[in-house]
């Protein structure tokens, strides 16, 4: 802090188990990295290398090495998990991860059909080499899953050894945990939040309107992800209540009759 104001939310220190923020690098190159890193790196938890462009993108074990350098940790989106899965090449991707060196992995089914069995046995395999975000939800529009599903496969994968679940909602944020409108599903939240605790789930929120949701649900400290790297710093302002959308979110009831009407 540059100064200490009263009445901001407590932010834990990294490394953090709650209030983690998870950026989507959809390409950046190393200087645009290094740029990210030094207005934002505090800010960030996660680095998610979007799609599947661990395969190809140039680089990519030089930025790894620099986001972990600054106390990030990285992994590949889950897509790309699934795009060796779909080829039977599983050792391969473990192969892969090792080669670069990766702290962490995605495990997701939201492109293709893994029956659920084997995705745990992937999640207990990859936890052993590295620190596992299982990804529950279909990317596919109009792909109905039952909350009870959502329920059991959280706490299945959980079990199975992942540290985190993520809650799909794609980078539209029109998926999974949302309407087609980007609106939240309350319902199926408040049924998430009370059987398996908003602490263990990483929220997908690449919306503006979606975080500012979570944040006054669930606190300062709420898990999000999929944050566009031009918006980390936004966010944290967000956490804060240093933006007009949560400014008086954890101001005492003493300072809310300046509440404007």
């Amino acid at each position: 802090m540059n100064i200490q104001l009263p009445f901001l939310p407590e932010r834990p220190e990294k490394p953090r188990e709650t209030g983690l923020t998870m950026m989507m690098d959809k390409g950046l190159s190393i200087r645009e990295a290094e740029c990210f890193i030094e207005s934002a790196g505090e800010y960030t938890d996660l680095v998610k290398l979007a799609f599947g462009t661990g395969v190809f993108a140039r680089n990519i074990e030089a930025k790894i090495r620099l986001y972990q350098q600054a106390g990030i940790r990285v992994h590949f989106g889950g897509t790309l998990f699934e795009a060796f899965i779909v080829r039977g090449c599983f050792d391969e991707f473990r192969r892969f991860l090792d080669r670069n060196g990766m702290d962490a992995v995605e495990v997701s089914d939201g492109s293709m059909t893994i029956p659920h069995d084997r995705k745990l046995e992937y999640i207990r395999i990859l936890s052993q080499q590295a620190t596992v975000l299982s990804e529950v939800g279909s990317k596919m529009q109009g792909v109905v899953i039952t909350p009870d599903s959502w329920v059991n496969h959280m706490k299945s994968e959980l079990e199975a050894g992942a540290w985190k679940v993520i809650a799909e909602a794609r980078e539209s944020g029109t998926v999974g945990i949302y309407h087609s409108d980007g609106s939240a599903d309350k319902e199926l939240i408040a049924r998430l939040d009370k059987e398996i605790g908003h602490d263990m789930i990483l929220w997908e929120a690449p919306n503006k309107n979606q975080q500012v949701w979570f944040i006054k649900q669930f606190g300062s400290n709420v898990n999000l992800g999929n944050v566009a790297t031009s918006e980390v710093v936004a966010l944290e302002s967000l956490r804060l209540g240093l933006r007009g959308d949560t400014f008086f979110a954890f101001l005492p009831e003493e300072l809310q009759h300046f509440k404007q009407i």
